[in-house]
């Protein structure tokens, strides 16, 4: 999606992989397919050509599917999760450097990427909503009919 020269871009992360990412950074093979089996994507957002600094908070984004809207699965509930789970701390860090900042302020040229989990079921599709601000005005851009991996 490209809109206001802002880039947003999905690249599934299929299930086996992302199971296999977690385990070779310490994560037991329960925990690791917890993370796999919810729908995880690479994502990308690059600021490429917006009239300022492109601000935006992965809370203010939602998963629309099956008439249900939510927001992704947070970082911060992760996060809880694994330390509820005894996930070790070396772990825990690995697992949030990985991640896709869950708020962030990108000036022209600037972007990043990480894991994000949509938290949806295998062969699910979904509609991602990205909001976003630049120079205190509102945007919003739409990734449709999107299928989280079987």
């Amino acid at each position: 999606m490209q809109d206001h020269g802002v880039t947003l871009s999905l690249t599934q992360i299929a299930p086996e992989p992302a199971r296999a990412f977690y385990l070779n950074r310490g994560f037991s093979i329960a925990d690791a397919g917890i993370y796999a089996d919810a729908c995880v994507y690479m994502t990308v957002l690059r600021n490429d050509s917006a009239p300022g600094e492109v601000n935006f908070r992965v809370a203010d984004w939602r998963v629309e599917s099956m008439g249900q809207i939510q927001p992704p699965r947070l970082l911060e509930d992760w996060m809880a999760l694994w330390g509820q789970r005894g996930v070790s701390e070396p772990s825990r860090i690995a697992f949030r450097w990985a991640q896709f900042p869950p708020e962030q302020e990108y000036s022209p040229g600037e972007w990043n990427q990480g894991m994000l989990a949509i938290g949806l079921s295998a062969d699910t599709r979904f509609t991602l909503i990205a909001r976003w601000q630049v120079a205190g005005k509102d945007y919003e851009g739409r990734l449709e009919n999107v299928r989280c991996a079987r």
